[in-house]
Order: C-alpha cells, then structure tokens, then sequence
C-alpha cells in the first residue's frame, strides 16, 4: 500500500465517521418526536475491482431501524390515532452515545493515520533532497 491509498482510505474512514456522527445527532435530537423512525449507516467496504484490492469504506445509504416505534397512549397529542395512542421512536440515549463515542474514536483514529502518513512522506522527501 502506498502513501496515497493510505490517505485514501483514511479520508473515505473519516466521510463514513462523519456521517455516523450526523445520523447519530439527527437520533437523538428526535428521540421525543412522534413518528420518526431511527436512523441508521449502512457501511460496506470499497473494493477496486481493477486493483484487487480494498480502498477503504463507504456508507451506501441510511436505512431506517426495522424495529417498530413505541406507541404511547396520549389522546390529547394532535399525532394520536383514533384509539388516542401515538408512534414514538424506539431511541435510548445510552445506545446512541455508545454510537455516538464509538464513530468519534473512529474519527479520531484515523485522523491520526493521516498524520502520521502526512509524516512519512514529508520524512520520505526530507531523504531524497
């Protein structure tokens, strides 16, 4: 692998971390709002075809949480059905900060990958001058 597929698979960890995070706050900035779904990142692992070989991940898309919303009994919600109860989101704050702290290490590790690539090609030129 060279320096540049480095960065490359540093850099689609870091939109794929980024994203995790945003979907994560979207979560919980919604846990208390009837009828929305939780959300989650579909992530899969790019393969060049061409090259054979792996040149990081992606996030394919965001899927809503197959588990159905609570339904609550609140006949004086504007959301209520006629039986009076109302689709709230399955969220628990403590599943989405462990979401939430797990995407930022990610993040964070693999900032730290590109600077330390950055460090060894600046190191690598310092050599050949």
């Amino acid at each position: 692998m060279g320096l540049f597929d480095a960065l490359s698979v540093s850099g689609s960890a870091l939109t794929t971390e980024r994203l995790r995070m945003d979907v994560t706050a979207e979560n919980l900035a919604n846990a208390q709002t009837p009828n929305y779904r939780r959300k989650e990142v579909v992530v899969k692992e790019a393969f060049d075809q061409q090259l054979g070989k792996a040149m990081g991940v992606q996030a394919t898309g965001i899927v809503n949480d197959p588990a159905p919303n609570k339904q609550v009994y609140d006949p004086g919600n504007p959301d209520a059905n006629a039986q009076g109860y109302v689709s709230m989101p399955d969220i628990t704050s403590v599943t989405e900060m462990v979401d939430l702290i797990s995407a930022s290490r990610a993040y964070e590790a693999n900032v730290t990958a590109m600077q330390t690539t950055k460090q060894m090609f600046s190191k690598t030129l310092e050599i050949l001058r």
